[in-house]
């Protein structure tokens, strides 16, 4: 991961790249609880990777009184990331976010395991995480994966590739759609109903044809029939 004074100025530029709505550094700096949010992590992350007890806890306890993100001191984070709006986000102890990546309100980087192991996702690169979604597990997200809002996911995403639904589904990769069914090829199979119905239709006519034989009084060739 970057160093924390570098990565504090990767975290600046990213709002100035990706939001329309910023109104330059100092707007950044004044008024945007997710780059307030990541640059007290630096500083947090430091010190629980020095082994202080308890203070790294207490530290982001009150950063998320304050913005409303919560991010575990052992989560790891990379430079330029871009945490939009940021009202409800959670980000576990194992997680780790690569470069680049957005992540919008009330996303849950989160574990499915009590164990004292890695339990929460992996982002690579420039990945970004929809309006409420939640990535579940010790998966990994591929660099440039896109997952939408109301998402969850709970198995490793390929690059680039977009994923929705509960649970999520690869609906795009690399820009271009995905079938949930793929196509196969048809085969013609002969329809028993429809051969039972041309019997029928063919038996029909002989009987009405037996019928007219013998009202006209032709009964040997009715008896032909």
């Amino acid at each position: 991961m970057a160093r924390p004074f570098s990565a504090i100025l990767g975290d600046l530029r990213a709002p100035l790249e990706r939001d329309p709505a910023v109104r330059g550094w100092l707007d950044v700096v004044l008024s945007y609880p997710g780059f307030h949010a990541l640059t007290a992590h630096r500083v947090i992350h430091r010190l629980h990777s020095w082994g202080i007890p308890l203070l790294p806890r207490w530290l982001a306890h009150v950063t998320r009184f304050l913005t409303g993100i919560e991010i575990h001191p052992g989560a790891r984070i990379g430079q330029g990331v871009f945490i939009d709006h940021g009202m409800g986000v959670v980000i576990g102890e194992t997680a780790e976010i690569g470069d680049g990546c957005t992540i919008y309100q009330g996303v849950t980087l989160g574990g499915t395991s009590l164990s004292h192991g890695k339990r929460h996702p992996t982002l690579g690169r420039d990945v970004t995480v929809g309006v409420n979604a939640a990535v579940l597990g010790a998966i990994y997200l591929g660099d440039g994966a896109k997952v939408g809002g109301g998402s969850v996911v709970v198995k490793d995403v390929p690059a680039n590739a977009t994923v929705v639904g509960i649970p999520a589904r690869v609906v795009l990769q690399d820009g271009k759609p995905v079938k949930a069914v793929p196509d196969r090829p048809q085969v013609e199979m002969p329809d028993p109903n429809a051969q039972m119905i041309s019997d029928l239709q063919a038996r029909v006519g002989d009987l009405e044809r037996l019928l007219r034989l013998r009202d006209a009084g032709d009964h040997d060739a009715a008896a032909a029939i």
